[in-house]
């Protein structure tokens, strides 16, 4: 039987996030449903890279399933077109190995956080930015993410509702662009702990406010303490850009 990997890019404002959840939209819930259609009533099980929470968006989130179905994956891509709805799009499918699998291959991850900076909130934006107007000291914030890159224990910088015991991570690299009046910040990194980029990004702006001194990430790191952090930044303002694989 075929086993399938899809790119899938999402708009989250209008979903409970990416997992099933009893009597919520979610995005798996979709896509399960339109694959049952597909598959005459049958259930199709789909494995994801990872989770997302409610209001977060997807640009290259990945996903798995097996069909017994095996017209050409350029059908494939026609067909999710016709049937999910119009806030999820399926941007690619590839026939894989049958050991492949979305979550435990996945070698990185890279997500964006974007950031409105114009002084008037856009309200066409609320969806899609955080609005932050207030003035930033980019160089702080800069010497503040060079303590963040490398292996640490993030468990400051997770949500103390994390069930993961291991909250050793590694990112690989931190880095910020304004574009268009959006201050845009990239992270990447082998994983992320629950909630971890939306802290590392209310943490980076309190260090550009004054709040937080850029060398005290280096304190609030040894504490392995969430209330030491910075607030936990909204979530549209947060997109799963990239994964990836070997």
């Amino acid at each position: 039987m075929p086993k399938y990997k899809c790119v899938l890019a999402y708009d989250g404002t209008e979903f409970a996030g990416y997992q099933v959840q009893p009597e919520k939209r979610t995005i798996q819930s979709e896509f399960e449903a339109v694959l049952s259609q597909m598959h005459k009533g049958a259930m199709i099980k789909v494995i994801a890279s990872g989770r997302t929470d409610s209001g977060v968006h997807a640009k290259g989130q990945v996903i798995h399933f097996d069909s017994p179905l095996t017209f050409p994956t350029e059908n494939w891509v026609k067909a999710f077109s016709a049937l999910l709805p119009n806030d999820i799009v399926v941007l690619e499918v590839d026939i894989v190995p049958d050991e492949f699998h979305a979550r435990f291959h996945t070698t990185g991850k890279e997500y964006r956080y974007i950031i409105d900076r114009s002084k008037l909130r856009d309200p066409f934006k609320r969806n899609y930015a955080y609005h932050f107007p207030f003035p930033l000291d980019e160089l702080k914030m800069r010497e503040a993410m060079s303590h963040l890159v490398g292996t640490h224990d993030f468990t400051s910088f997770c949500s103390a509702k994390t069930e993961v015991v291991d909250k050793v991570r590694t990112i690989e690299e931190i880095d910020f662009e304004e574009r268009e009046g959006h201050l845009i910040f990239r992270f990447i990194g082998e994983g992320f702990l629950y909630n971890m980029v939306r802290i590392l990004v209310g943490t980076l702006l309190d260090v550009g406010s004054g709040k937080i001194a850029p060398q005290d990430i280096i304190g609030i790191l040894d504490k392995k303490d969430r209330s030491f952090a910075g607030k936990t930044a909204p979530a549209q303002g947060l997109y799963l850009w990239k994964v990836f694989y070997k």
